[in-house]
């Protein structure tokens, strides 16, 4: 998926959902584990064709491919997990969002429970898209914000791994399957692909969980883009955060420049892509993603 070639080809989805899906099939992960679940592993070989095929008969694509895009990225980033397991792959999904509860609180929820057509095993899957921004320290290790600087990729890492994908070892979770039928050994599995972004100009280091292949981008104070040329870049919205952006219009100078200062005026960070005009395409696509932050971030823990 970093290959240049094996992007170029995701553009070539004209729906944005079906890109994003093909995006997710075979996106690297920011957590390397021997519970890490690798969709490539599983998926039919003809599986782009029957993306291909949605992609040109957007009537014959599975409901949910075409619903109502979700306000949260997660949300949305969910469903593409939820078609990818029933439709693209045929496999038979036990449970979604279960939640587990004693008689006072809620101790969390069990995002799929599904049964693996390959291996025959009951898997409980936690799934998470993110995208971390590496702030170095001089007498430390590298941290890895969110964009919204509460969540860190140290933090996430800790709570997949030693507590969301163990849920299902609970005795209350035990209780909850046996009281739906459920009686087999589950298998915990976790997928998190996203994004780390490098401070530009600056060195950082990966905690030993990250796998080499994950994918990556930049960041910069909105403060210190004030001689930058950005006139090719490009916000991303969500859910466009997901899988590479690409365009027919020509990237508006004036917006990019608009949107850098209302980072840095309101405070809340933005993503944007970097574009290349590709005339084997006919489009502009994206070439670099950046995250754009205001003066106090991640102190500001927005």
């Amino acid at each position: 998926m970093n290959t240049d070639s094996e992007l170029l080809f995701l553009h070539r989805f004209k729906t944005p959902a079906v890109r994003h899906l093909a995006w997710l099939c075979e996106a690297p992960q920011l957590v390397a584990s021997p519970i890490s679940f690798r969709p490539c592993e599983f998926l039919p070989s003809d599986y782009l064709t029957t993306l291909s095929h949605w992609d040109d008969h957007p009537k014959e694509a599975p409901v949910r491919l075409s619903a109502p895009t979700e306000k949260r990225l997660g949300h949305y980033f969910e469903r593409l997990y939820e078609v990818m397991l029933n439709d693209l792959m045929g496999w038979e999904i036990v449970l979604k969002n279960q939640q587990i509860r004693t008689e006072t609180k809620t101790l969390g929820e069990l995002d799929f429970v599904l049964r693996n057509a390959v291996t025959g095993d009951l898997e409980h899957h936690e799934i998470a898209i993110k995208y971390y921004l590496g702030v170095p320290a001089a007498d430390g290790p590298t941290l890895w914000y969110g964009p919204n600087a509460r969540d860190r990729l140290d933090l996430k890492t800790n709570h997949m791994l030693s507590h969301q994908s163990q849920m299902t070892q609970r005795p209350e979770t035990q209780r909850v399957l046996a009281e739906l039928g459920i009686h087999d050994p589950v298998k915990p599995r976790i997928f998190m692909p996203g994004y780390l972004f490098y401070p530009n100009g600056d060195t950082a280091k990966l905690p030993d969980t990250v796998p080499d292949d994950h994918l990556t981008g930049k960041w910069r104070y909105a403060a210190d883009l004030a001689t930058e040329d950005s006139s090719r870049w490009v916000r991303l919205n969500k859910p466009h955060w997901i899988g590479p952006w690409s365009q027919i219009d020509t990237p508006d100078a004036k917006a990019a420049r608009t949107t850098i200062q209302w980072v840095e005026a309101e405070g809340i960070p933005a993503l944007f892509a970097e574009m290349v005009w590709r005339p084997e395409l006919s489009c502009w696509v994206e070439k670099e993603r950046w995250f754009v932050v205001p003066r106090d971030w991640p102190q500001s823990k927005r």
